[in-house]
């Protein structure tokens, strides 16, 4: 959602081997006295950390979107000294693949970055007895275009514009279109080199949905987790279209603000119509997320997002990330953790701590309902 970068000494602490691969987290045995800790029945010990309420324990399996990885990560490190008795696994492999292996009973919880469709909920039933998947919405983010060029440091693009760079119809840096949006920068005689998802995303939906809202008919195709432009090259992952655009010159690419933080990569200013190109920034986003409301329905929290607002200072490439869950038939043995997990997530101090690693909190008119749909999970 540049120049060659090395990572910044200052990062979320995150490695790369944990951004790229399965991100997993075991809360060892330890003394459920130390301040800090609730013990495993849920019970506050001294000093507490008072969003935690700790459920009975056990093992928590979830998959999908590699957006909220680094969310999830430090999430699960709070969630796991409070905690201690219960192990939360996590692996990214995309939007796509964690739904998949939701609805064939793999994971309790799958991370998606796009509404369920029709045929996921109606597959879900078979593992949700008696009930069938929903999407609560947790982690809300942005698509930044992230950009490696010669001699350029600050970029502004538009959705035409874009969507024409990704589709292989503008194929130099110096292009008149771009020339156009950045007066005054000297822009190389350079091959454009853009890289996308390999997998399905929900960071590539909700890109493309930005398009289909902006480009005046310049994306050929509708929003998708696939791929569907032309040319390009591939990488698998948020952590590896990452990984090409620090070591590639002259490259473009989209991920999530949190990689483009953790990788020291430059993003692109977006033209929207707006008094002034819109910077890719959290509380740009937030400006966004604060219009979008709730249209799921039957306790589904799918979310209305303008990816055309040309409001001041609203980034309007924005993302969230809905933790897919059963309504009904969760398993016995992981629901109390579940419950328990998620309501630390939604919470304010644990929106709060991810708003200042590069996410955006949840409006409150949406946290509150999500904090409601927990509690009823069953």
């Amino acid at each position: 959602m540049l120049q060659r970068n090395r990572r910044s000494a200052t990062t979320l602490g995150l490695s790369a081997v944990a951004l790229a691969g399965a991100l997993s987290l075991t809360a060892c045995a330890g003394d459920d006295n130390k301040t800090g800790t609730t013990t495993a029945n849920g019970s506050a010990a001294t000093g507490g950390t008072p969003s935690v309420t700790c459920g009975k324990g056990g093992t928590l399996l979830g998959a999908g979107s590699t957006a909220q990885a680094n969310a999830m990560d430090l999430w699960k490190t709070t969630y796991s000294a409070a905690c201690p008795g219960t192990t939360i696994n996590y692996s990214g492999g995309g939007s796509g693949a964690g739904i998949q292996q939701f609805t064939q009973g793999k994971v309790q919880f799958a991370g998606s970055d796009y509404v369920l469709k029709p045929a996921d909920v109606e597959a879900s039933k078979a593992v949700c007895t008696g009930g069938k998947a929903i999407g609560l919405p947790m982690v809300g983010g942005l698509v930044s275009l992230v950009y490696n060029i010669n001699g350029v440091d600050n970029l502004v693009l538009d959705g035409p514009t874009a969507a024409k760079i990704f589709n292989s119809q503008i194929t130099k840096w110096n292009d008149p279109a771009i020339a156009a949006l950045n007066p005054g920068t000297k822009l190389p005689d350079a091959e454009i080199q853009s890289f996308h998802r390999s997998d399905d995303s929900g960071t590539t939906y909700n890109l493309t949905s930005y398009f289909a809202k902006t480009s005046g008919g310049a994306w050929p195709a509708a929003p998708d987790k696939a791929w569907k432009g032309t040319g390009g090259q591939s990488a698998n992952g948020s952590a590896g279209v990452s990984a090409q655009i620090k070591q590639v010159d002259n490259s473009i690419g989209y991920v999530e603000l949190s990689y483009a933080q953790i990788n020291n990569l430059k993003s692109a200013k977006i033209s929207t119509g707006a008094a002034q190109p819109v910077e890719a920034t959290a509380a740009n986003a937030a400006n966004t997320f604060a219009t979008s409301t709730v249209v799921g329905t039957e306790g589904d929290l799918a979310l209305s997002l303008d990816y055309g607002t040309k409001a001041d200072n609203a980034y309007p490439i924005v993302l969230v990330t809905y933790e897919v869950v059963c309504d009904k038939g969760n398993k016995p043995d992981s629901l109390d953790t579940l419950k328990s997990f998620f309501t630390y997530t939604i919470s304010d101090d644990a929106q709060k701590a991810i708003g200042d690693k590069g996410y955006v909190p949840l409006p409150g008119t949406i946290s509150s309902q999500v904090k409601t749909a927990v509690t009823t999970l069953a």
